[in-house]
C-alpha cells in the first residue's frame, strides 16, 4: 500500500472504560491504588529473591521474570490511563499507539510462556527432586526464561506490523482503555483479512501450546505426586504448585474469553471489562498469591526485616 495511506491518522483517541466523568475521578483512586500494589508487589518480590540466598533456586528465578514482567506490563497501560482519567483528550499518537501495541502483545505471550517454564520447573522438582539441581541447571533455566522474550517479541512485532501496515483513514476514536488489537482492526478502512487471520492463529497456537504444555506437566505431577506414601509429603508437593496453579487460571481464564473469537463491536465492549482482569487484577495479585502461601518466601522477609532491625538498633 502507498505509504500515504498509512499517515492520515496521526493520533488516536482512547475511549476508555466510561465517560462519565465523575465516575472518572472515583476510577483514578481505584486504578492508581492498584497501581501502587502492583509496582510495591512486584519489586518487592524481586528484590527479596535477588537479596535472599535461600531463594536463588529455578523456582523463584522464574518467579522474578513472571514479577518482572508483571511489572512492565502494568506500567505499559497504567500511567497513560491514570492521566487520561483526569484529561478533557484523551489522545495518544500513532507511534505511541504502534509501541504500546507492540509491548502489550511482547509482554502477553511472555508471560504465558513464564508460566508455561514455572510448570516445567515444578515437574522436575517433584517427579525428579534428586536430579532437580542437575536437570534443571543454570543453562536450561536461561533457555526456558529466554525464548519467552524472544518468541513474545518476535510475535508482538509481526502482529503489531500487521495491523499498523491496515489504513486509518476514517474515525480515529479507539473503543478500549489502550491501543488494543481488535477495535484498532475496526477502525481500519482496508481489508483486515490478513491481519484477522493471524492474530487467531497466533492467539490460538499460543494459547493453546502452552496451556497443553502446562496441562501436560501438571497431570504428571499428579500423578507423581499421588505415588508419594507420606501425607505430609503429598501436602508439601500440592503446596508448591497451588500459587502457580492459581495464576494460570485467572490469567488464562480470562484471556481465553477475549481472544478466541473475532473481533466486533459486542466482543469489543465485553473485552474491556474482561481486560481489567489481566492487565490489572492480574500483575497486582501474583506477588500477593506467591507470597502469602509460600512459607519460604515469608519466612525470607521476616529474616529481612528482622536483619533491617537489627542494624537501625544497631546504629
Amino acid at each position: 500500500m502507498p505509504h500515504q495511506n498509512h499517515t492520515k491518522v496521526t493520533e488516536f483517541i482512547l475511549r476508555g472504560l466510561t465517560e462519565d466523568p465523575e465516575l472518572q475521578k472515583i476510577l483514578f483512586v481505584v486504578f492508581l491504588v492498584i497501581y501502587i500494589i502492583t509496582l510495591v508487589g512486584n519489586l518487592g518480590l524481586i528484590m527479596l529473591i535477588h537479596n535472599c540466598p535461600r531463594l536463588h533456586t529455578p523456582m523463584y528465578f522464574f518467579l522474578s521474570h513472571l514479577s518482572f514482567v508483571d511489572l512492565c506490563y502494568s506500567s505499559n497501560i497504567t500511567p497513560q490511563m491514570l492521566v487520561h482519567f483526569l484529561s478533557e483528550r484523551k489522545a495518544i499518537s500513532y507511534a505511541g499507539c504502534f509501541m504500546q501495541c507492540l509491548a502489550f502483545i511482547t509482554l502477553l505471550i511472555t508471560e504465558f510462556y513464564i508460566l508455561t517454564s514455572m510448570a516445567i520447573d515444578r515437574y522436575v522438582a517433584i517427579s525428579s527432586p534428586l536430579q532437580y539441581s542437575t536437570k534443571m541447571n543454570q543453562n536450561v533455566c536461561l533457555c526456558l526464561v529466554m525464548f519467552p522474550y524472544v518468541y513474545g517479541f518476535l510475535n508482538g512485532l509481526s502482529q503489531t506490523l500487521l495491523t499498523f501496515h491496515l489504513s486509518f483513514c476514517g474515525p480515529n476514536e479507539i473503543n478500549h482503555f489502550y491501543c488494543a488489537d481488535p477495535p484498532l482492526i475496526l477502525l481500519s478502512c482496508s481489508d483486515p483479512y490478513v491481519k484477522k487471520m493471524a492474530m487467531l492463529i497466533v492467539a490460538g497456537f499460543t494459547l493453546l501450546s502452552s496451556l497443553l504444555t502446562i496441562l501436560c506437566s501438571y497431570v504428571f505431577i499428579f500423578a507423581a505426586i499421588l505415588r508419594i506414601r507420606s501425607a505430609e509429603g503429598r501436602k508439601k508437593a500440592f503446596s508448591t504448585c497451588g500459587s502457580h496453579l492459581t495464576s494460570v487460571i485467572l490469567f488464562y481464564g480470562t484471556l481465553f474469553c477475549m481472544y478466541l473469537r473475532p473481533p466486533s463491536e459486542q466482543s469489543v465492549e465485553e473485552s474491556k471489562t474482561i481486560a481489567v482482569f489481566y492487565t490489572f487484577v492480574s500483575p497486582m495479585l501474583n506477588p500477593l498469591i506467591y507470597s502469602l502461601r509460600n512459607k519460604d518466601v515469608i519466612e525470607a522477609m521476616k529474616k529481612l526485616f528482622q536483619g533491617n532491625m537489627f542494624i537501625k538498633m544497631a546504629g
